[in-house]
């Protein structure tokens, strides 16, 4: 079986955990392959000297049978992750050595008993929808991809206007710092923040979520994930850009964007004993006591 591990050398990894992570890969005998922003850090931290043919670069490429990605970090290396696979059919499973950690739910103590079911093939997944976005964002004829959101925000002071279609039905005009469309898996994220519902990763459906809309009575609107959104951008008096999960782009001040449900699904591997009700509770601190 092989390992493709994705980390960022910016996070405050220390020796031991670096140390604990090769160890663990090592007693496996899994075939492991390793980023090359990462490597060095590896190197340095667990003294095992990774040859070139066992690293890769922004584009992963196609991969034998058998193969997971391990991302060791927070939900943001976890999404950067998943944009280097490129669309490639590889489970993906999140180790948090971050934060909050909505997608990366295994923790990062007992990295033994993590590989163990991996080696074992105990893991279960999880489809998760992406978005395929197109327009003013992409190149000519080309197409991103969002595991979280998509959005277009301001830049400056300017206030933007979206028109917003579903399904060529008019939706709303948006007046305020933009839109979020968010999937199920991007629900516990910036949505959130903006105000929309926390939506089970199973549900079939997307969420329009307003940003700081001018007229009090926007609302988030849940829709199902069969519809394409059509985002017509108007920033006359401003800048604006679109992000894809943590990845940001600059469009013009008059643009349009088509946001659908991609045709493939990724698939997130979680430890059987890890579900999503058990991290909202976990992570939100649902049913905490605290008045005393």
């Amino acid at each position: 079986m092989r390992i493709i591990l994705f980390s960022r050398p910016q996070i405050a990894h220390t020796t031991d955990e670096i140390r604990q992570l090769v160890a663990a890969l090592q007693l496996f005998g899994f075939d492991w392959l390793v980023n090359e922003e990462f490597a060095p850090v590896v190197a340095e931290k667990a003294g095992v000297d990774i040859p070139a043919a066992r690293t890769y670069g922004y584009h992963i490429g196609p991969q034998p049978p058998e193969t997971i990605m391990v991302c060791y970090g927070g939900d943001g290396t976890l999404l950067e992750g998943v944009h280097r696979l490129g669309g490639e059919p590889v489970p993906v499973m999140g180790i948090n050595a971050g934060h909050l950690g909505f997608l990366t739910t295994a923790p990062n103590s007992g990295l033994d008993l993590i590989f163990r079911e991996i080696a074992e093939r105990r893991l279960s997944t999880e489809p998760r929808t992406l978005l395929e976005v197109t327009g003013a964002c992409c190149p000519e004829g080309s197409k991103f991809f969002a595991l979280n959101e998509f959005t277009v925000q301001r830049h400056g002071a300017g206030m933007l206007s979206v028109e917003t279609f579903v399904d060529r039905q008019m939706v709303a005009t948006y007046h305020g710092d933009g839109v979020i469309v968010s999937t199920p898996t991007g629900s516990t994220a910036y949505s959130l923040s903006a105000g929309g519902p926390v939506v089970a990763p199973s549900c079939a459906c997307l969420v329009i979520s307003p940003l700081a809309p001018h007229n009090l009575t926007m609302r988030p609107v849940v829709i199902p994930d069969s519809s394409v959104i059509t985002l017509h951008v108007h920033a006359r008096r401003s800048e604006a850009f679109v992000t894809l999960d943590n990845r940001a782009y600059a469009i013009p001040q008059e643009a349009t964007c088509i946001v659908r449900r991609a045709a493939r699904p990724i698939f997130l591997a979680v430890p059987h004993n890890i579900s999503f009700y058990d991290t909202l509770r976990n992570k939100m601190m649902w049913g905490v006591d605290i008045r005393s």
